[in-house]
C-alpha cells in the first residue's frame, strides 16, 4: 500500500512523465482499480486491455507492407551489406551546353512515384475464380478411391482395363508400292477417302479400316446461320418504314410478357368473396353439434323384401324339349345375322360412287395431314430444342427508338453485348443447352481495406 501511495503521489507532481501511457497514470489517480470476472464472456472486450495485442499486429502488417514479411524471418544477406565505399568512376566528359537543348531529367517524375503502388503485400486472390461445380462432391468421389486403394480393392472400371486381352501388333506393314511402277493405281493425295491396301475383311478385322460414318452424324442441329441479319430497320440511319416494322415487332413481344405477366397475376389474385366472415367461421364451429330431428320415419320393411334377399335360388334341369327349341332359335337367329350381311353386300354394289367418294376423301385427308406433320417438322427443325431443364429464352430485340437514332456512325452508342449475342446463338442452334451461372455462397464477409497509396490520392 505504502509503495503505491508513492507512486500515486509521483505522478500527480507537475512534470512527470511516466513510462506507460496516459491509461496507466489515469488508473494511478484513480484509486483502486476495479475488480472484473474475465471469466464470463461479455467481460472480455470490456473490460480487458488488448492494446498490445494490437500493436503486434500493426507492428506486423508494417512489416509486411514495407519488407514484404516478417524482419525475423529474413536471411541476413537481405537485411545487411557490407559497405566496402562508392566504386571509382570514370569522369565524363563536360559537354558544352547547347543552346536550346534542355538537360535529360534521371529518374521518374515526383507525380509517378505517388501513384506507384508502394504496399509488397500481394493483392487477395479471387475465391470465386478457384471454385468450381460439385466441388465437394468430386471431393468425396476422390477420398473414397483412396481409401479402397489403401484396402486393395480395385474399381470395376480398372478391373476391366486390365483384364483386357492385349492386342499384337507385331502384324507385318503393307509393302507400298515403288514410285516410278507405272502399273500403279492413280492415288489423288488431296481425296478425303484414305487408300486401302488389302482384303477389305483384314483391314476390317485388324482395325485399320475405317468405320463409316453415319450420315446422321453429318447433319447440323439446326438449320438456323452462325450469324443471323438483324431487319433493315436496326441500321444506324434506317428507312422509316423498315424502322416502323421493327419497332411493331419489338411491341408485339412486350405485349406478350405482359400478357403472361397479367395472366400469373390474375392466377394468383384473391377472390374476397372466398374470403372468412364471422358468420361462416360461426357456422363451421357448430357443425355437428346440433342435433337434426329426423321428421321422415324409416319406412318399415316389408317381409317379401325380407324373403327375396335371404332367399337362395334353385336353377331347375331343363328339359330336352327345351335345349332343342334354344338350338332351333340359335339357328335362325345365325339364319338372320347372314342374310342381312348378304343383303348389305348386295346393297353395297349400288352405293360404289359414293365408297368410291369417300375412299378418296379420306386419302385426301391422308395426305394433308402428312404434309402438316412435315411442315411442322420442318419448322422445329429453325426453333430450339429442349435439350436440359431449362427451356430457351430469346434475347430482347437491340432497336433504338425514334428519338434515339443517330445520323452518323460516330454519333451511335454501343447497344447489347457481342458476348452474350454468340453465347445466345450457340444456345438457339442447339450446340449447348440453355444454362444459369452456378451460386456460390461466400461463408466470411468480404473486408475491406483503404490502402495507403489510396488515402494519400483521395
Amino acid at each position: 500500500m505504502a509503495a503505491r501511495r508513492l507512486k500515486r503521489v509521483a505522478a500527480s507532481q507537475p512534470g512527470f512523465l511516466g513510462l506507460k501511457g496516459a491509461r496507466d497514470t489515469a488508473e494511478l489517480l484513480g484509486g483502486r482499480r476495479k475488480r472484473v470476472n474475465k471469466n464470463k464472456k461479455k467481460n472480455w472486450n470490456k473490460h480487458i486491455d488488448v492494446n498490445d495485442v494490437e500493436d503486434f499486429l500493426e507492428d506486423v502488417r508494417h512489416q509486411e507492407r514495407t519488407t514484404g514479411g516478417l524482419l525475423s524471418e529474413k536471411p541476413d544477406d537481405s537485411l545487411f551489406f557490407l559497405d566496402v565505399g562508392q566504386p571509382q568512376r570514370a569522369e565524363p566528359k563536360e559537354e558544352e551546353p547547347v543552346e536550346g537543348k534542355r538537360k535529360k531529367r534521371r529518374g521518374p517524375l515526383r507525380i509517378d512515384l505517388i501513384l506507384q503502388h508502394d504496399s509488397l503485400v500481394p493483392p487477395p486472390k479471387d475465391v470465386l475464380s478457384y471454385q468450381q461445380p460439385n466441388a465437394k462432391k468430386l471431393r468425396r468421389i476422390a477420398q473414397k478411391a483412396e481409401q479402397l486403394a489403401a484396402k486393395g480393392v480395385v474399381p470395376r472400371r480398372q478391373k476391366r482395363l486390365l483384364n483386357r486381352q492385349p492386342v499384337n501388333r507385331t502384324t507385318k506393314k503393307a509393302v507400298t508400292e515403288a514410285n516410278n511402277n507405272p502399273d500403279r493405281e492413280y492415288y489423288d493425295i488431296w481425296g478425303q477417302e484414305p487408300k486401302e491396301v488389302g482384303d477389305a475383311w483384314f483391314l476390317q478385322q485388324t482395325g485399320k479400316k475405317r468405320v463409316k460414318r453415319p450420315e446422321k452424324l453429318n447433319e447440323k442441329p439446326s438449320v438456323l446461320p452462325a450469324v443471323e441479319v438483324i431487319a433493315p430497320g436496326g441500321s444506324y440511319n434506317p428507312d422509316f418504314f423498315s424502322h416502323q416494322a421493327l419497332l411493331q415487332e419489338a411491341h408485339e413481344v412486350e405485349v406478350k410478357k405482359q400478357k403472361a405477366e397479367d395472366k400469373i397475376e390474375r392466377q394468383l389474385a384473391v377472390n374476397r368473396e372466398d374470403t372468412a366472415t364471422e358468420e361462416t367461421i360461426y357456422q363451421e364451429q357448430v357443425e355437428g353439434l346440433v342435433e337434426e330431428d329426423d321428421e321422415e320415419e324409416a319406412a318399415p320393411i316389408e317381409e317379401e323384401e325380407i324373403a327375396s334377399v335371404g332367399a337362395i335360388t334353385v336353377a331347375e334341369k331343363k328339359t330336352e324339349r327345351q335345349r332343342r327349341k334354344e338350338r332351333a332359335e340359335k339357328l335362325k337367329w345365325q339364319r338372320r345375322q347372314a342374310n342381312r350381311l348378304y343383303n348389305n353386300q348386295r346393297q353395297q354394289l349400288f352405293q360404289l360412287r359414293s365408297i368410291k367418294a369417300s375412299i378418296k376423301q379420306q386419302e385426301q385427308t391422308t395426305k394433308d395431314n402428312q404434309k402438316e406433320r412435315l411442315a411442322k417438322k420442318e419448322a422445329e427443325k429453325a426453333q430450339p430444342r429442349r435439350l436440359g431443364k431449362l427451356k430457351f429464352q430469346a434475347q430482347d430485340l437491340e432497336v433504338k427508338l425514334s428519338d434515339e437514332l443517330a445520323g452518323s456512325l460516330r454519333q451511335l452508342k454501343p447497344e447489347g453485348s457481342i458476348l452474350k449475342d454468340r453465347f445466345k446463338s450457340l444456345q438457339k442452334r442447339n450446340l449447348i443447352e440453355p444454362r444459369e451461372r452456378a451460386k456460390f455462397k461466400r461463408r466470411h464477409k468480404v473486408k475491406y481495406v483503404e490502402k495507403r497509396a489510396f488515402r494519400e490520392i483521395s
